[in-house]
């Protein structure tokens, strides 16, 4: 393999509020929430991060009606909407699962919340977990 996963990066949890959401996660849970919200245009979304140990809760509320947390909210209802896994090489990671016949969303990373490169791995591929290869500089 010419690239390493590092850790878990980031839980994504989709939520039609996210003001009630943070609410939650401050008040009955104690935890702490990144200073700033982002707003990933190119996503049509709007999150919230959480550091939980080594990993984060991301908090995603869909900024259209169209946009992939609006659509997955009115499929599946509030809840669980991928696992981010940090790699060393996004670029090398893609190169390799597509060399190995797997199932991508994205053959190029993006832009994702916070600077980080993103990339989706098909949930066909994954047993069907929507899967986020996420590097950060």
């Amino acid at each position: 393999m010419s690239f390493k996963v590092l850790k878990v990066d980031h839980i994504g949890i989709a939520v039609k509020d996210l003001a009630a959401a943070k609410k939650f996660y401050v008040e009955q849970l104690g935890l702490t929430h990144l200073p700033e919200d982002e707003e990933v245009d190119q996503q049509k979304v709007k999150v919230s991060f959480f550091p939980c140990g080594d990993s984060e809760l991301e908090l995603l509320e869909s900024t259209s009606p169209d946009g992939p947390i609006a659509k997955f909210i009115e499929k599946n209802g509030e809840g669980i909407q991928h696992v981010a896994l940090r790699v060393d090489n996004i670029e090398a990671a893609l190169a390799d699962l597509k060399e190995k016949g797997v199932r991508l969303i994205d053959e190029k990373p993006r832009y994702g919340a916070g600077g980080a490169s993103i990339a989706f791995v098909h949930p066909k591929a994954t047993g069907g977990i929507l899967l986020e290869l996420s590097e950060r500089k």
